[in-house]
């Protein structure tokens, strides 16, 4: 028998996810299915499906490489300003995504280093390179967050002991807390995919917007909108929720089958 405490929970978790989910499922009533079939195999989506998942993927590995030292070293090391640094680590998660945006663009554009790089012929803003500049810079601190959870969650006496024994620190890294940190870091690379591939202001900003150029799924969904293209819009945003949700799915359970073994 159920307490009326439990089943008061279990019925504001049930009527608030039905919620997410009748808002979400809405957009696949919208498009009709001929609407649909169009817009997914159009140029335009097909460019912006492969361009989506090429930069996410470059941008989530850069992530993933660059995320595994600063965790480690937020988690096992003491250095001076060490809280500083992780707050500026974690800021990006606490404004506006377009607040990045604004400050890459101004960065890498003609008002900061732009300028200098365009004599060696470099351009990093209205191309592909920008994008996944823009992606790595939001997806960057959710990685750290989580990893950082995951390094502090394992027992530092397995790195001692296997000091002890004679292994070197970089030989304990690889071959204890790495391994340890499988379920964790499988999560956060997951995260920070879905974070690339979800990106959509800064990557509107540093990218540009230029259809056929830099036009990611997400901001394919604006360009389409503004210009009423509903179909196209609705179908790129469908795309989205696809791709997500497969990619939480393949987190949860590879997570539950670790857990279990």
């Amino acid at each position: 028998m159920r307490s009326k405490f439990e089943l008061i929970f279990i019925g504001i978790t049930i009527a608030i996810t039905a919620i997410f989910f009748v808002v979400i499922g809405s957009m696949f009533l919208i498009p009709s299915f001929e609407g649909f079939i169009n817009a997914l195999f159009s140029e335009q989506l097909i460019f912006a499906i492969s361009l989506t998942l090429t930069t996410s993927l470059i941008a989530a590995s850069l992530v993933i490489i660059c995320c595994i030292p600063m965790a480690y070293t937020l988690s096992r090391y003491e250095f001076p300003l060490k809280a500083l640094f992780k707050i500026i680590i974690d800021l990006p998660m606490a404004f506006p995504e377009i607040v990045i945006g604004i400050a890459l663009l101004m960065f890498l554009g003609s008002n900061g280093i732009g300028n200098y790089l365009d004599f060696l012929g470099i351009q990093l803003v209205f191309n592909s390179t920008g994008i996944i500049i823009a992606q790595f810079f939001v997806a960057l601190p959710y990685a750290v967050r989580m990893l950082y959870s995951t390094f502090n969650y394992i027992n530092p006496r397995y790195e001692f002991v296997s000091r002890s024994l004679g292994h070197s620190e970089v030989s304990t890294f690889l071959n204890i807390t790495l391994p340890l940190s499988k379920n964790g870091l499988f999560a956060t690379g997951v995260i920070a995919l879905s974070r690339c591939i979800g990106t959509f202001a800064s990557v509107l900003f540093v990218g540009g917007g230029i259809l056929m150029k830099t036009d990611t799924l997400a901001v394919s969904m604006y360009l389409n909108l503004s210009t009423g293209d509903i179909d196209m819009a609705i179908t790129a945003g469908i795309l989205l929720v696809i791709i997500s949700f497969i990619t939480i799915a393949i987190m949860e359970k590879y997570a539950k089958e670790n857990y279990i073994h």
